[in-house]
């Protein structure tokens, strides 16, 4: 098939398989117990490593920062820089680059699993609409959790660019937090909150689409997870771009 006819079709497929959520989010049943359950599998499941995420990538942007501020004799302003550089960017694109590969890739490899051991198709034989049950849970989960974790991502960002910056470039304690309050808006928080919720969207739904068109058996489940996360990685970054532009042309412009 002809690589651009290719990607119409999977576009096509994938507006479907949102609208079918979107409007089985009306009808009962909505199996609240299995939502709250992916949120604890894909969100708490993943606080680790978006704590050590955050915590090395605040200590890292204080330590690379701190020499050139000194350079223009504005080396108190470091904890300003740290704060800005998460809430606006690396908190939300990072902690979404970690879910897509986690998380993504879990529901793409457990998905294609039980629709090549035909689980999925006994669940439409007892009655079972699959996207309700499977689908739109991981979806919700997901748009819930990810901007949650961005914001526990940022903290923990700003607290090891503090421990650098007393312990390492000797900074008061009390400029770096006074300089970082200056960062911290509502326009700022709403923007950063905006990101995460966009990205997890697009995590789950490529995750979920992936595993649910999965073909060739155990085989065909290892390829759909790994385009699961190539594409979802691809999508942030390219999300990211275009949401940067909107967001500093509204929210954050000055």
């Amino acid at each position: 098939m002809n690589p651009f006819i290719r990607a119409v079709s999977q576009l096509q497929e994938v507006t479907l398989l949102v609208w079918r959520v979107l409007r089985g989010l009306t009808k009962t049943p909505r199996y609240a117990p299995e939502m709250l359950r992916q949120m604890d599998v894909l969100g708490v499941g993943s606080l680790a490593i978006i704590t050590l995420t955050g915590f090395f990538t605040g200590a890292v942007l204080a330590l690379n920062s701190a020499n050139t501020l000194q350079k223009f004799g504005v080396q108190s302003v470091t904890g300003q820089l740290v704060i800005t550089s998460l809430i606006r960017e690396l908190g939300p694109v990072l902690t979404c680059l970690m879910l897509a590969g986690r998380v993504g890739s879990g529901i793409a490899a457990e998905l294609g699993s039980m629709l090549v051991s035909e689980q999925i198709d006994a669940m439409r034989a007892l009655g079972t609409d699959p996207i309700k049950k499977l689908v739109t849970p991981r979806i919700i989960a997901l748009v819930t959790m990810a901007p949650a974790l961005t914001v526990i991502c940022n903290l923990v960002g700003t607290l090891g660019g503090m421990l650098m910056a007393v312990s390492i470039l000797h900074q008061p304690s009390s400029v770096y937090l006074s300089s970082a309050k200056t960062a911290i808006t509502l326009n700022e928080i709403v923007a950063g909150l905006i990101k995460p919720t966009v990205f997890g969207f697009l995590i789950a739904v490529i995750g979920c689409y992936k595993g649910m068109s999965t073909t060739g058996g155990t085989v065909g489940v290892g390829l759909a997870t790994t385009q699961s996360v190539v594409l979802s990685s691809i999508m942030i970054i390219a999300a990211d771009f275009l949401l940067s532009k909107l967001l500093l042309t509204t929210l954050l412009a000055q």
